[in-house]
């Protein structure tokens, strides 16, 4: 539905039911609009992670890179013609500006898999403020040729690890609801369920509701 639309419709509401009712439909189609796509969050205490990860298979390994020109010419090609190869690498290197970490794994020298680490803040606006030691992962990507064969669950597991080596305090990540594979996938990992949230941002405000079956597991 267009806005002139919205609002034709909000005004003919208003005409029939009065003010307190109009009000209250607004209400619930925000609502509605929210949790439309609603997201999974997770954390996890990386305290609880001082045991060191699995092996990996010798032909798997990660790799963290801090800066765009520490990527190799391939890595980096296989990465940004996902999308908008402009608009990839631009994206890239503010990631990178902002302090974020990029972890490739790799099968038998190739990349199979990628995801993103920054800590103290998000990229975009989130569901709520991270402390300076908190670690947010976001943007974790599997190559179709390398799905089904664990390669998610193994980078995460050896990033949180990481990531409790290096003194951080806790990790955040989220998944849509609608993404099955990506929320069955964080179920082989440490990260525990936070809650259901939905968010959107109005004239430059984050507006965040929760499910009421936010809950926190211990």
């Amino acid at each position: 539905m267009n806005i002139p639309s919205a609002f034709s419709r909000l005004g003919t509401y208003y005409t029939r039911h009065g003010f307190v009712e109009t009000i209250r439909r607004a209400a619930l189609a925000a609502k509605r609009a929210l949790f439309s796509g609603r997201t999974v969050l997770f954390y996890c205490d990386l305290a609880t992670q001082a045991a060191p990860p699995a092996e990996f298979p010798s032909f798997l390994k990660v790799e963290c890179k801090k800066r765009i020109a520490e990527l190799s010419p391939r890595d980096l090609q296989q990465i940004i013609r996902i999308w908008n190869p402009k608009l990839a690498e631009r994206n890239i290197k503010q990631r990178f500006d902002l302090g974020a970490s990029l972890w490739l794994i790799k099968s038998r020298e190739k990349l199979a898999g990628y995801g993103w680490t920054l800590q103290g803040r998000t990229v975009e606006p989130h569901f709520f403020p991270l402390g300076q030691d908190d670690v947010h992962l976001f943007d974790f990507h599997v190559f179709p040729q390398y799905r089904g064969q664990g390669m998610n669950p193994l980078l995460v597991t050896y990033i949180l690890h990481s990531l409790a080596v290096d003194g951080a305090g806790h990790a955040f990540i989220e998944a849509a609801e609608w993404n099955q594979p990506q929320l069955s996938s964080l179920t082989r990992t440490s990260f525990l369920r936070l809650g259901l949230a939905g968010k959107l941002t109005v004239l430059g405000y984050t507006i965040v509701l929760w499910a009421r079956n936010r809950t926190v597991q211990h």
